[in-house]
């Protein structure tokens, strides 16, 4: 009698969602800053823990080589490519959840059901408020125009937010226009590709440059980066022009994640997946990280709405993901 009535009160703190010293093993490529404000306020609503490796590279060899005694439940990734490549080598482990399907739209979703977006970066044109105005350029292929020569700042084409942008230039464009817009794009520069997103805003500040590719939620933690006020004049210095709302709409790539095939606690980290993508936990990304949310139904912050609203690149992620390597091979010919 005792052990029945035991079984149902484990029954009920299991579907409640909370847990008795649960934790969950994580690997990732994602900044601590934009992930830990999401694991606090989980683990706040439910007590699990989590032991995070916070690592930009080598997450898929570190999986390989550990099989089966991996301690990572999940894997959290920044690109489509980089969770694409996780899937691809076997790493992952089917979601098989009908919450997260509803969550996120089918475009944002593995069509094999490894892996999931959690969050939208859209990555815009940052161009001067003096000098340009947003109104000034309204398509991404407009970049390699020549009235904008020397004037386009870019950090390396090899980064995966640049890569990502002109894969999904391949896929709507074709090959030889994609590599044909590298060069115009690298015949602008104003100098060599180098920095972060945050070193084209300040370019722009400086006069360096008067458009950049930048994702939109550096603009958001440099807007009111209280103990870098350097920082809160280089966003003030740029505006935000979302492209090609009159065609295919603005390219945006994910934050993503998978459970990870020797993870030991895959219910536990379904269940995690599944809270994330909901609507409370979509209102962390879009308030604190300046990030845009995958859930349809989740409201954005006043902050980011205040940016404007945008028509999505409807592009399936995997489409991006399978034009990367022609895209890195432009990248290498162009110099970009």
């Amino acid at each position: 009698m005792l052990r029945a009535i035991f079984g149902v009160f484990l029954m009920a703190v299991i579907s409640s969602g909370t847990a008795w010293a649960e934790s969950l093993g994580i690997y990732t490529h994602r900044q601590p800053f934009l992930l830990e404000p999401i694991l606090e306020a989980y683990t706040k609503k439910t007590g699990v823990k989590f032991q995070t490796v916070y690592s930009p590279k080598g997450l898929a060899a570190r999986l390989k080589a550990e099989g089966e005694r991996t301690e990572a439940d999940l894997v959290l990734t920044v690109d489509i490519s980089r969770i694409k490549e996780l899937a691809d080598t076997g790493l992952l482990a089917p979601l098989a959840s009908d919450t997260l399907n509803k969550h996120v739209p089918s475009h944002l979703r593995d069509a094999n059901d490894r892996w999931t977006a959690l969050s939208l970066r859209a990555r815009i044109i940052a161009v001067s408020k003096e000098r340009v105005g947003k109104e000034a350029i309204t398509t991404i292929e407009d970049l390699a125009s020549p009235k904008w020569q020397g004037r386009v700042c870019s950090r390396k084409g090899s980064h995966v937010y640049n890569r990502a942008v002109l894969a999904s230039l391949i896929a709507h464009n074709g090959e030889e226009a994609a590599k044909n817009w590298t060069l115009g794009l690298v015949d602008n520069l104003a100098r060599r590709p180098q920095g972060n997103d945050r070193a084209q805003a300040k370019a722009i500040y400086s006069g360096q440059c008067d458009l950049a590719l930048m994702n939109t939620y550096y603009y958001g933690k440099m807007k009111f980066a209280k103990d870098k006020p350097e920082q809160q004049k280089w966003a003030n210095a740029i505006e935000i022009a979302f492209f090609n709302q009159d065609g295919r709409g603005q390219h945006v790539n994910i934050s993503a994640a998978g459970i990870t095939k020797g993870s030991k606690k895959k219910d536990v980290a379904r269940a995690f997946l599944e809270w994330v993508t909901s609507e409370e936990a979509q209102q962390i990304y879009t308030k604190v990280n300046f990030e845009y949310p995958v859930n349809p139904n989740s409201k954005l912050s006043d902050e980011v709405a205040s940016w404007g609203t945008f028509k999505m690149d409807m592009l399936p992620m995997n489409v991006i993901a399978d034009n990367s390597p022609q895209a890195q091979r432009i990248i290498n010919e162009t110099g970009w």
